[in-house]
This record gives structure tokens, C-alpha cells and sequence, in this order.
């Protein structure tokens, strides 16, 4: 697009640093570093949330914008934060309460009860720095979580599927949403996701409203990820009135990503926009891309768990043309670490669900 791109990381030859034009290789608090990109960009971004306040601020104070803003970002670092500024504008989440120190644990059970997921504030992602507890005699393996780092406690919920909004919002205010996709886990970590999800329409578009609210509640410029617990129907029950209204009220915010996201990568192959040009363009301060779908697609995740025998039979995805491969250029493949993904297209998700997972499988030497 014409675009000339300098990435910032403390890793040489990181997968941003293998294309950009100019690679700075340098702790994010090195401030003479920082000052050195910062002046050579006209607009900083940034691809996940654990980047010191210190490169939005050097960057604000040399007058060169940061999207989304160090507001946002300041916001997604920490659960607690993120939680009270949702909470406090009215948006649902999952009831929670504040664990400062461990000695707070035993009175934040007593309020939410069992079962309940302990996560630490800040650096969790993938199930890392969480503990689901279910009885009094794991607070003991609770405490050593909490003792010296702030953690949230949340109610655990029975939710009847997860799904994700991906959106964007321009610098004139405009916004435009991807279609709502269903996300499933193994083990913590996202495995597959299915776009669009198997809703009813009117959950789409209240899903929708809760995004379009809380990016203007946040003033968002960029993309931004909102995940979503989908709680059961309660009209399945014959207890339950007739009368009640499902657009929104059967979400609740579980977390929000201000970035692309694993959950929207089937937007490359599967949408006329995908979400990394469209943050470009936010951020860039163009006209925003259409977010129409055109077929049905799935993504499923390549993990390095796909290393253990070898380099995967990267061959036999031939055998599979509807199947598109991408990889992230990360060094060292570990259990767990996100390596790449396949993204899949066909007539129906089902179809394109059982042919990824049959060329996944085929990517395994045994």
C-alpha cells in the first residue's frame, strides 16, 4: 500500500523485523532508542499489549500520534483496570472481585464462592498466571499466586459457547465490524475458529452494539478484538418469561485485545478487507475497508507442539487447495507458542472445518 513500516522489539530478526524496512533492536525502555524510532515514524502502533507506557509517552510528547491511544493500552495491560472502566460504563462482565494482596483472597471467595478463576492483573494470556479453584483447599496454591502480585477473582461461568468480535474504528469516527466467529479452546489456548458463527442474527447485532459502544466509550482508533462468553438461552427454560431480550443481554466481556487478533486472521483469505489492512488504514487515517465476508472460512491454529517429531510434512498440504498456509517466522518452536495457522474456505464452515482438520493432521510425521 505504499507504506514504508520500522518496527521496535527487543528481539533481533522478530517476525515484524524480517519485513520491515528499518529494524530497531532495543529494550522498550531504552529511552535514546525509543527517541530514535519515534522520530523516524509519523504514526506508532503496536501488535500486543505489554509495551511500557514510556514509547506512547516519548511518542505523544514529540507530537506523533499513537493508535489506539496509550489510554487504551494503558487499559488492556491490567484485568482489574480493564474490568472497573467496563463495569463503570455500564458494559456486562463477568462478576469479579479485586485481589491486592493474598491476604484479600479469603474475603473475595466468601463474595464470589466456587467455583472461581484466579488470574493475575497483569501478563496473562493463553491460561498462563490462572488457577480455576473449585474448593477451599486450593487457596493455599492460590495464595502464591496473589502473594506479591495483584490478581482479579472471577465467578466461573457456565457460558454456552465463546465467540469474538474483531472492529474498527477510523479517525473520523467511522466504525465497521468483522462477523461475529465462535472460538474453541484446548487446553487455554485458541485451537480453531469458525467465521461466522452459528447464531441467530439478532445476537449478531447485539453483539455489534456492545462493540460499538465500548469503542466509542474508549475513543479507539485501530482495530480492537472483543471476546465474548455467550451465556445459555434462558428461554430454553420453561420457567422463563417470553418476553426477553437476547440482543445483548446474553453477553458478557470476558477481555479485550486493542490490535489485530488470532481470532480475526481468517480475514486474510475470507474477507474483502483483513483486519491488518484495515488497521492500517485506521491508523493511517484512511477510509476504512469493507468488512464483508466472502465464503465461509475457519482458521486453526499450528502449534509448536506440531514440531515435536520434526519439521512438519509441510508437502501434504497440497493435497488440500482450499487450504492456505501461514507462517510467523518465530525462531524456536515450543509446546504451546502460536508458530502459524491454516486458514480454510469452502461452501459451509463445516465443510471447511473438516478439511482443515484433516490437513492439520496431515502436517504430523509419525
Amino acid at each position: 500500500m505504499g507504506y514504508r513500516l520500522h518496527t521496535l522489539s527487543p528481539e533481533r530478526n522478530s517476525p515484524t523485523g524480517q519485513i520491515a524496512d528499518r529494524e530497531f533492536v532495543a529494550s522498550y525502555d531504552d529511552r535514546d532508542a525509543v527517541l530514535d524510532f519515534v522520530d523516524g515514524v509519523d504514526v506508532v502502533t503496536f501488535e500486543f499489549e505489554n509495551v511500557p507506557a514510556l514509547v506512547s509517552e516519548i511518542a505523544e510528547s514529540r507530537g506523533v500520534p499513537v493508535r489506539p491511544s496509550s489510554r487504551i493500552l494503558h487499559t488492556a495491560q491490567d484485568r482489574l483496570r480493564e474490568k472497573a472502566v467496563l463495569s463503570q460504563a455500564g458494559l456486562p462482565v463477568t462478576p469479579y472481585r479485586m485481589v491486592e494482596e493474598a491476604s484479600d483472597l479469603y474475603d473475595a471467595v466468601d463474595e464470589i464462592g466456587f467455583p472461581a478463576i484466579l488470574k493475575t492483573s497483569v501478563f496473562g494470556y493463553d491460561g498462563k498466571g490462572q488457577l480455576l479453584l473449585e474448593s477451599k483447599s486450593q487457596l493455599g496454591a492460590a495464595r502464591q499466586i496473589a502473594d506479591g502480585q495483584p490478581c482479579v477473582l472471577e465467578a466461573f461461568v457456565e457460558f454456552s459457547s465463546e465467540l469474538s468480535l474483531v472492529a474498527a474504528r477510523g479517525t473520523d469516527g467511522s466504525f465497521a465490524a468483522y462477523p461475529l466467529v465462535e472460538n474453541r479452546h484446548e487446553n487455554h489456548i485458541l485451537d480453531i475458529t469458525i467465521a461466522p458463527a452459528p447464531v441467530e442474527s439478532v445476537l449478531v447485532q447485539g453483539a455489534r452494539d456492545l462493540a460499538q459502544k465500548l469503542f466509542e466509550l474508549l475513543d479507539v482508533v485501530g482495530v480492537l478484538c472483543i471476546e465474548y462468553f455467550l451465556l445459555p438461552d434462558i428461554q430454553e427454560s420453561p420457567d422463563a418469561p417470553n418476553s426477553v431480550d437476547i440482543s445483548s443481554d446474553r453477553f458478557l466481556i470476558n477481555e479485550i485485545a486493542p490490535r489485530p487478533h488470532n481470532s480475526g486472521h481468517w480475514t486474510i483469505e475470507g474477507a474483502a478487507t483483513s483486519q491488518f489492512e484495515q488497521q492500517l488504514r485506521a491508523v493511517c487515517g484512511l477510509k476504512l475497508g469493507s468488512t464483508e465476508q466472502l465464503c465461509p472460512a475457519v482458521m486453526l491454529n499450528l502449534l509448536g507442539d506440531l514440531w515435536d517429531e520434526g519439521e512438519p510434512n509441510w508437502p501434504a498440504l497440497y493435497n488440500y487447495p482450499a487450504v492456505n498456509l501461514h507462517l510467523y517466522g518465530k525462531q524456536e518452536p515450543r509446546r504451546g507458542r502460536k508458530m502459524g495457522h491454516l486458514t480454510v474456505t469452502g461452501s459451509s464452515t463445516e465443510a471447511a472445518l473438516e478439511t482443515g482438520l484433516a490437513a492439520r493432521a496431515a502436517l504430523r510425521r509419525s
